[in-house]
């Protein structure tokens, strides 16, 4: 069974569940009321024939069954939810196979960067990206994570292999990640950015954890109490003593008032962000993972004490739960009586100091879980796709029949070869032949490549490269800068790059095409073997033919996409051929748009 037929099964699976829940929910709701109804009735009843006994019998009991049935259609009111996101799980899976991804609401845009080395140029994030296609993470940290990872890929080949070797196991555990995108949905979470939190946690109040004032903060709400009681209870002592405590201690609640409010309202507001990420933990504890990186991932997951970071966010969760307790009029009494805001804060700070400076560490890690098991659904979805081979060795990329993994069901595929002394590929072409989608095809490859993930190709071997590219370029309006000039600073930005100590990798579409064709062909001439002489390896683009000639120094090699005639229609194969393109098609698109020779 393909992966399609799993989710279509499951879907339907879990609708048939969602009508069934739907009408125990309505059944339950019709028995409430039914319950209170008869209770009602019954308890007139019995009082009209004196029967009280029989009154607070029915009244008891009914009352029992009536907190049951709430009970119960609260439970069956979870579950529901439960399953219907297991259900939108299912059929955002079977529109990612589809092809139907591009309607997925995060595209990941926040993180979008025009001046970036690749990412902008070969659709990392944004609008029909890599990120909107792969992501199921649901937490701020999950999509930062997974953006981070697709912009600033791995570069060496040990950790490489290791998060290659993560997701391989992932991809074979469908229903844990699965189950993990529901346990993150289950509570709705802002995705608000968490380094408030992070610096509130940094924060150290020397007050609250100074030994004497945590025995003051302790020992005087017993004194307060026991005064109180041997004053109105025991009276032996006058009753102005354990009112002048209560009043010292309202004082004492009053001293640094708003600031206390700011640090608890930061709580509150993160209140369901701590929730969600301990939500994940316990998901991710209740498995033993075999792959070395994820077992890495979860011995990190605790404290210098040793205590995991599920029981520590845990703990956090209770405290702001008490905390919150304190918003409650009715609960200002019992505030000032046990001086609950410094009991809180105590608490609060033997947390901060056992684990507020490794929540940071933690969170991330609970990200990389997430954008691990985004990536883990690649291999799933598409086993017929390989896991790369990374080598040592510099200036390799060979792969076969690789292919555009956006580009769903419709993929053209090629091989391409790139190895010493030929290490930059001249491709032309006429126009729409596929000349730059193969450029990005050979981009995002290598992106998934770096990040441990499963390429679209039957084989790929290749080299760690830095990834820069030049592509799509324009007017900056705000700044004043042309698109040729814009052109010029990323191509010396790329320049640069080779300079360094890493091996670069370029991609190059119509460079310098914002000037006139004399100064673009000698531009272009001069910037390849400036690129060639500085050892990089990449793709150029072009429309100039004349640039084959950079062939016979024998360390470019020629390619070139076609088009053909059928019908008097313009078709293409997207194949990609050895040599320069002997077709143009930029007159016979002019005539197809009515812009003819005059006669």
């Amino acid at each position: 069974m393909d992966s399609r037929e799993v989710y279509e099964k499951r879907a339907k699976y879990y609708g048939r569940l969602l009508d069934k829940l739907s009408k125990n929910i309505d059944c339950i709701s019709n028995l409430r009321l039914l319950v209170v109804v008869a209770i009602i009735a019954s308890v007139s009843f019995a009082n009209s024939m004196e029967r009280y006994l029989i009154s607070w019998v029915i009244s008891l009991f009914g009352s029992i069954l009536f907190v049951y049935l709430v009970c119960r259609n609260k439970r069956l009111k979870e579950k529901y939810k439960y399953v219907s996101i297991l259900k939108k799980v299912n059929v955002d899976s079977i529109m990612r196979l589809e092809g139907r991804w591009t309607e997925f609401d995060d595209k990941g845009e926040a993180f979008q960067d025009e001046n970036h080395n690749f990412s902008y140029d070969i659709d990392i994030l944004g609008q029909g990206s890599l990120f909107q296609w792969i992501n199921s993470g649901n937490t701020h940290m999950g999509r930062t994570k997974l953006a981070d990872i697709l912009t600033h890929p791995y570069s060496d080949k040990v950790t490489i292999i290791k998060r290659q070797q993560a997701i391989s196991e992932l991809s074979t555990k469908r229903w844990w990640r699965h189950k993990l995108q529901v346990e993150a949905r289950m509570v709705t979470e802002e995705n608000r950015n968490i380094e408030l939190l992070i610096d509130w946690v940094k924060t150290k109040y020397s007050l609250y954890t100074n030994s004497w004032m945590i025995i003051v903060f302790r020992v005087l709400p017993i004194v307060t109490v026991s005064t109180f009681l041997l004053a109105f209870v025991g009276h032996s002592i006058i009753k102005g003593i354990p009112i002048l405590f209560i009043i010292f201690q309202l004082m004492l609640l009053l001293i640094n008032r708003k600031k206390r409010n700011k640090d608890f309202a930061l709580v509150y507001k993160y209140k369901k962000s701590i929730l969600v990420y301990r939500r994940i933990l316990r998901h991710f504890e209740k498995v033993s993972f075999q792959s070395e990186y994820l077992r890495e991932l979860s011995t990190s997951l605790s404290n210098n004490k040793g205590l995991s970071a599920m029981k520590q966010l845990k703990r956090l969760e209770d405290l702001v739960d008490r905390i919150e307790n304190r918003n409650n009029i009715l609960f200002f009494p019992i505030n000032v009586i046990f001086l609950w805001d410094y009991q809180c804060l105590i608490e609060l700070e033997r947390w901060k100091n056992e684990s507020g400076l490794i929540l940071e560490e933690w969170l991330q890690k609970i990200g990389e879980i997430e954008a691990l098991s985004s990536l883990g659904t690649i291999a799933y979805d598409y086993p017929n796709w390989t896991i790369p081979k990374i080598t040592e060795k510099s200036s390799i990329l060979q792969a076969k029949n690789i292919g555009h993994p956006l580009i769903t069901n419709r993929q053209v595929c090629n091989d391409v070869n790139i190895q010493d002394p030929f290490r930059i590929l001249l491709i032309t072409g006429s126009n729409m032949s596929g000349k730059s989608t193969f450029l990005r095809t050979i981009g995002i490859n290598l992106i998934l490549a770096y990040v441990g993930a499963p390429v679209c190709a039957s084989n790929m071997t290749c080299s760690i490269f830095s990834i820069h590219t030049c592509m799509r370029i324009s007017d900056n309006l705000e700044n004043g800068i042309s698109s040729f000039y814009g052109e010029l600073l990323r191509i010396k930005e790329i320049v640069k790059a080779t300079k360094e100590d890493t091996q670069v990798f370029f991609l190059l579409d119509e460079i310098f095409k914002g000037t006139n064709s004399y100064d673009r062909h000698i531009g272009a001439k001069k910037l390849i073997k400036k690129l060639q002489n500085n050892g990089a390896v990449g793709l150029v683009s072009t429309h100039d033919l004349e640039l084959g000639i950079l062939e016979k120094e024998n360390t470019i090699r020629n390619y070139h996409f076609q088009e053909y005639y059928k019908d008097d229609q313009i078709c293409f194969d997207y194949k990609l051929r050895p040599g320069i393109s002997t077709t143009r098609n930029a007159l016979h698109l002019m005539k197809i748009i009515g812009i003819e020779e005059d006669r």
